[in-house]
């Protein structure tokens, strides 16, 4: 790796660390989902795959693992001569998969009317307190975690296996897009009281309401996801 070359500022600014708390694969992805989701990485950048592994410090096959990883994520994507670039899926293609998620969570809210243990909404309830209580505090990336957890965990108390994978996988399609509607901070608030409609509809028990608000709560990203492109557009 070239000393000042853009990939070793981007790392360097970016203070990534590759650990082996996992594997190294997985911390490689996790590092690169990190860039790309605070667009260190913008998308349709091309990721020229040695010289990011030199800037990490890894060998290739962990980084060419972790890539693999974030393909099937939708993070990135190949052109017709196999060059890996970060993915920068349409308005169109975010929304189709935004509704499919909503009538999965929703589902899930459902199912959870039945399913979830007092200990399980004590869990969900936990992490929407944390966002109404941190919501100015947090930085962007530690807010979208835990909003990732409390949806996560929501779907979790389906207790239905193939829901639940399936949710993942469509999940972590729309990290990027999910981030960019939890960063907004203009539209936090209204965020903040959709989550405490759900939790309040989770506690209550009550099947309807948090089907209800769960698909009203994934239409609002759309709402926000479009904004933001649209402002992308015509900056």
């Amino acid at each position: 790796m070239r000393k000042g070359s853009p990939l070793s500022k981007i790392i360097a600014e970016s203070d990534v660390q590759v650990a082996t708390r996992k594997s190294l694969r997985e911390d490689t992805a996790d590092a690169l989902r990190e860039l790309i989701l605070l667009e260190k990485l913008p998308p349709g950048t091309s990721i020229p795959e040695r010289d990011l592994a030199e800037a990490m410090g890894i060998s290739r096959t962990p980084m060419r693992e972790a890539m693999r990883m974030l393909e099937s994520e939708g993070l990135i994507e190949y052109s017709r001569t196999r060059r890996p670039f970060i993915a920068n899926p349409s308005l169109s293609v975010i929304r189709q998969n935004l509704q499919v998620l909503g009538a999965l969570e929703a589902l899930a809210g459902e199912l959870a009317f039945s399913e979830a243990s007092n200990e399980a909404l004590e869990e969900i309830s936990g992490l929407n307190n944390f966002m109404q209580e941190n919501s100015d505090k947090a930085d962007a990336l530690t807010f979208f975690e835990v909003d990732m957890k409390f949806h996560r965990a929501i779907v979790q108390t389906s207790g239905n296996a193939p829901l639940i994978e399936t949710h993942r996988h469509y999940n972590a399609r729309l990290f990027r897009a999910r981030f960019v509607s939890s960063r907004m901070h203009v539209s936090r608030e209204n965020t903040l009281a959709q989550h405490q409609k759900i939790t309040d509809a989770l506690l209550n028990r009550d099947k309807m309401q948090a089907g209800i608000e769960l698909r009203a709560h994934l239409e609002t990203a759309i709402t926000n996801i479009a904004s933001t492109m649209d402002k992308d557009n015509t900056a």
